[in-house]
C-alpha cells in the first residue's frame, strides 16, 4: 500500500487538465476547484486553472504548481445579440487556452462554465467534464442557458453531480447526460486561515451556523425558530459566521425579535476548526442546498447536525436519528424548533449523536473522493442511468 494515500487515489490521472471556473471570489464550486486543483498538482499532473473573472478578487490560494490563467471577461453580458456576442468571445478565448494547454481533460465547474467548456472543446481531442454545484431547480438560469444545457451535457464525457437527487434530476430534464454522483470532500484536519477571530473562551453553551448571508441559507427562518426557544435555554447561545448582503436584514430581525445578546454575527472567519470546536450543536437551515461543506466540517469536527431536510444534500450526509436530525417539513420554523430543543436539551443524545457523527471523515474523505475522480477523469465508462438507489458516492457504503 502507497505511503501516501492521496497520491495512491490519483493513480491514473491525465497528465494535463484544465479546470474552468467563473471565478475565484469565495463559495463552495470554487473552494473544490481551489482543493482538486492542488491535489491533483501534487500528484504529478500539469493544472491550469481558468477563470472568465480577474484574479484581483482571489479569496482561496492555488497551490503554486498550478498555472492560473484569469480571461478578465466575466460581468454581465446582457441579452440579445450582445450577450451571444460575449459568450462568442468567451468560447474563442477558452479554446485557444484549451489548445495551449493541450489538456487532456478539460473540467467545467458549474452550469455556465461547463456549457462553455462544452462548446470551446467542441471537434478538438479532449474529454470535457460537466459538473452541477447547486440543485438546478434552485438555480435562476435564463432560458438561452437553460437551452445550451440541453445541447451541451449529452455531448460532454460526463456530468458530474454533487447527489444522487440533482443526477436524477438532469436525468430527467437533459436527457442523454452520463451521469456520476461525486461528494465533495471533507477535508480533516481543518485548515486554518485567515481572518483569524477568536470564539469566546468560555461561557453560554454555542449553537453555531455557518453559511453565506443569503437568502437560500435560511437564517431568518433560524432566528425565528431560536426565538421560540430562547428562553427554555438561557445557558446557550446563537452563532451565525459568514458575510453578505443578508447581513443588515438580520440584525433588524434580531432586534425585532428581542434577541440582542442571545444572537452573534462575527462576520467570516478563517480559523473554523476552533469555532466548530468551540460549539455543542450545528444546525443547518437552508432552503436550498448542493452539498453542504459545513455541514460536512461541522459533523467531522464532533458536533451532532440538526438540519432541514431540503430537496437535496443534507440527506445524503446525515443519517436522521444516527449522527444528527433531519427537520420536516422543510422551511418549516416550528418543526426546526421543536428538533433544536429537543437535542439542545438533551444532554446524552446530542453526545451519542456527536459521536457517531465523525464518521463523516471516513465516509466522505479525501482519498475516496478522488478515488471516484479518477475513475471519470481516465475516461473510464460511463454510465447513462442512475441507478434508482443513487449514483457512486461514498455515503453508500
Amino acid at each position: 500500500m502507497s505511503a501516501d494515500p492521496i497520491a495512491a487515489a490519483a493513480q491514473g490521472l491525465p497528465q494535463r487538465i484544465l479546470i474552468l471556473i467563473h471565478s475565484l471570489h469565495g463559495g463552495g464550486a470554487e473552494r473544490v476547484a481551489a482543493d482538486l486543483s492542488a491535489q491533483w498538482a501534487r500528484a504529478g499532473a500539469e493544472v491550469t486553472l481558468v477563470t472568465l473573472a480577474g484574479a484581483d478578487k482571489d479569496v482561496y490560494a492555488l497551490h503554486p504548481d498550478v498555472r492560473r490563467v484569469a480571461l478578465g471577461m466575466a460581468g454581465d453580458s446582457g441579452g440579445g445579440m450582445r450577450g451571444l456576442l460575449a459568450n462568442l468571445r468567451r468560447v474563442r478565448a477558452l479554446r485557444l487556452r484549451i489548445v495551449a494547454s493541450r489538456a487532456q481533460v478539460v473540467l467545467g465547474m458549474m452550469t455556465t462554465a461547463s456549457v462553455l467548456a462544452v462548446l470551446a472543446a467542441r471537434g478538438l481531442p479532449v474529454r470535457v467534464i460537466a459538473t452541477e454545484h447547486t440543485h438546478p431547480p434552485s438555480q435562476s438560469l435564463s432560458r438561452l442557458w437553460r437551452q445550451l444545457r440541453r445541447y451541451a451535457y449529452p455531448r460532454a464525457h460526463r456530468v458530474v453531480a454533487l447527489t444522487r437527487d440533482t443526477a436524477r434530476w438532469i436525468e430527467t430534464h437533459v436527457p442523454g447526460s452520463r451521469l456520476a454522483v461525486i461528494p465533495n470532500p471533507v477535508h480533516w484536519p481543518l485548515q486554518h486561515e485567515p481572518p483569524v477571530v477568536a470564539p469566546p473562551p468560555a461561557g453560554p453553551r454555542i449553537l453555531l451556523a455557518v453559511g453565506r448571508l443569503h437568502r437560500d441559507k435560511g437564517f431568518d427562518m433560524l432566528l425565528q425558530a431560536y426565538a421560540r426557544i430562547a428562553a427554555r435555554f438561557p445557558d446557550w447561545h446563537l452563532v451565525i459566521l459568514g458575510e453578505g448582503a443578508e447581513r443588515a436584514a438580520l440584525a433588524a430581525q434580531i432586534a425585532r425579535l428581542g434577541l440582542d445578546g442571545r444572537v452573534s454575527l462575527p462576520g467570516r472567519v478563517g480559523n473554523m476548526d476552533q469555532w466548530y470546536a468551540r460549539a455543542d450543536l450545528y444546525v443547518l437551515s437552508s432552503r436550498v442546498e448542493g452539498l453542504s461543506n459545513t455541514l460536512l466540517e461541522a459533523m467531522a469536527s464532533g458536533l451532532a447536525a440538526v438540519a432541514f431536510d431540503c430537496e437535496t444534500g443534507p440527506r445524503e450526509i446525515v443519517r436522521d436519528g444516527v449522527d444528527g436530525v433531519l427537520v420536516r417539513p422543510a422551511a418549516d420554523e416550528q418543526a426546526l424548533a421543536q428538533a433544536l430543543a429537543g437535542v439542545m436539551g438533551d444532554e446524552g443524545r446530542r453526545a451519542a449523536l456527536a459521536a457517531q457523527a465523525v464518521q463523516v471523515r471516513e465516509r466522505f474523505s479525501v482519498e475516496r473522493v478522488l478515488g471516484l475522480w479518477r475513475q471519470v477523469l481516465a475516461g473510464g465508462p460511463a454510465t447513462a442511468r442512475v441507478p434508482a438507489g443513487g449514483g457512486a458516492s461514498p455515503s453508500d457504503s
